[in-house]
């Protein structure tokens, strides 16, 4: 070397050389990981990972954590927000945070480090995208670079059976290299943690190096108690639910057909409140659409008389009623029942009112006579206060037709001049036996019933 450097020339040679040596160590990246010292450092750069959706990039929301506080496996470490959804973000190492590399509302971009880790005595399969030398070789030829994880380089069994475990089992980069070590299946590891993670406890006590029961598991693992089911319960059919069962066996007998149509019901609505002191005069606390449903079915009734007939099967022949005694459908503490308001062609809106209330009030209490239930002929259902809009009622034998009125709703409509305006919408279903009643009879009763309802004026004709 003192040769080199009295031969002037020689040194300038010398320097040259060294020059272009380290310029071809700059541009070889695999090269520049080379060193021969020790790896001391335990410091893990925590990167954002792709959280789907083609997200890049997320806002941070809130921190859970700061610089120098230790934590565990799956600790909550931030929030972060896309443009879609909010996800928290959870640790994968135990250990203690050195540096948080973003502020609350900075923007984070995916791959970038969020965070930095000092792990506690675990090496991390994923530090900063920087690998230590001592764990993997650099192959380099013409193909593209390939990484082999040197611990790994068995037998091609090993490989695979290593990459299934990966694949199975969860478990973190550091457990899965104290599971290396000791050359541990994990999927044969009993797990503890949320989720049936394998966690480090799980492993050293798999090895005995820790007493067993010393990790508890995760209570998402815990059993749940079984709670015994009472044993099945037989109730013999009696009072309301037997009369039903015979009901509804007669009018599956029935060939039915449905028609649907809806009400415009702000014009009742209005003609309702203006009433509403003469019902309170008469002793009605309550006045519902119920009486305006009935009343104006009564008077469609007497232009279409076949909806208020009955059907003699055995004889063929139709029985078309004189007296409007028009059932109605009540939900009562014993079960759902069908009495009748008799006569309504003779009476006015506030006298079906009181009928109406009358039988309620006996249904309730549970006084309904028989003669409350006798000679029925046409049935409605208020079903709307319950819910629902449209539905498919059942004719009651040996009735020939059933109205069922739904819910109704405030929607848009528009008016003559094609403004849009607030409308109240009631929906009403019929259903009328196919064998006496066709559709186009269906249609004008019930054209002729909307029509009272949307100008209730009309019933001061009656």
């Amino acid at each position: 070397m003192s040769h080199i450097l009295r031969n002037y020339k020689a040194a300038a040679s010398c320097k040259k050389y060294l020059t272009t040596q380290f310029d071809y160590i700059l541009k070889n990246t695999h090269l520049r990981r080379l060193h021969l010292t020790s790896i001391l450092d335990k410091r893990v750069a925590f990167k954002l990972s792709d959280i789907g959706e083609g997200i890049r990039e997320v806002t941070i929301k809130e921190w859970f954590v700061k610089e120098g506080d230790v934590v565990k496996q799956f600790d909550n470490l931030c929030e972060v927000q896309s443009d879609k959804a909010s996800v928290t973000i959870t640790s994968r190492y135990d250990g203690k945070i050195l540096k948080l590399h973003h502020k609350i509302d900075d923007m984070a971009k995916v791959g970038e480090p969020l965070l930095d880790f000092d792990v506690e005595d675990e090496d991390s399969d994923d530090e900063s995208s920087e690998t230590s030398p001592s764990e993997t070789q650099t192959v380099t030829s013409d193909s593209p670079k390939v990484h082999i994880d040197s611990s790994q380089a068995g037998s091609p069994t090993e490989v695979i059976s290593e990459e299934m475990t990966r694949n199975i089992t969860l478990a973190t980069p550091a457990v899965r290299r104290i599971a290396r070590e000791h050359k541990v299946d994990l999927s044969k590891v009993t797990a503890t943690g949320k989720g049936g993670r394998v966690l480090k406890g799980d492993v050293l006590e798999h090895l005995g190096m820790i007493p067993a029961g010393t990790t508890v598991p995760h209570p998402t693992l815990m059993p749940k108690p079984q709670v015994p089911l009472p044993a099945d319960r037989i109730e013999q059919l009696k009072g309301v639910p037997r009369v039903m069962f015979k009901a509804m066996t007669e009018s599956l007998k029935i060939p039915h057909f449905a028609y649907s149509d809806e009400i415009e019901m702000t014009r009742l609505m209005q003609f309702r409140d203006e009433i509403k002191g003469i019902a309170k005069e008469n002793g009605i606390s309550s006045l519902t659409f119920m009486p305006f449903f009935i009343k104006a079915a009564s008077i469609a009734l007497k232009k279409h008389p076949i909806l208020n007939s009955s059907l003699d099967v055995e004889k063929e022949v139709v029985i078309y009623k004189s007296a409007h005694n028009i059932s109605v459908a009540i939900d009562t503490p014993a079960g759902l029942v069908v009495p009748n308001i008799k006569n309504c062609h003779n009476k006015n809106i506030i006298e079906i009112a009181q009928d109406l209330n009358a039988i309620i009030d006996k249904g309730r209490k549970g006084s309904l006579a028989p003669s409350d239930f006798a000679g029925g002929t046409f049935s409605l259902s208020n079903i709307g206060v319950i819910g629902g809009t449209y539905t498919h009622p059942c004719i009651m034998a040996p009735q020939v037709a059933i109205g069922a009125m739904g819910r109704t709703k405030v929607v848009p409509r528009f008016n003559d001049k094609d403004e849009v305006i607030k409308a109240h919408i009631m929906s009403v279903s019929w259903c009328a036996d196919h064998r006496v009643i066709d559709g186009v009879t269906m249609a004008k009763f019930s054209n002729m019933w909307k029509n009272y309802l949307e100008n209730p004026a009309l019933f001061l004709l009656h």
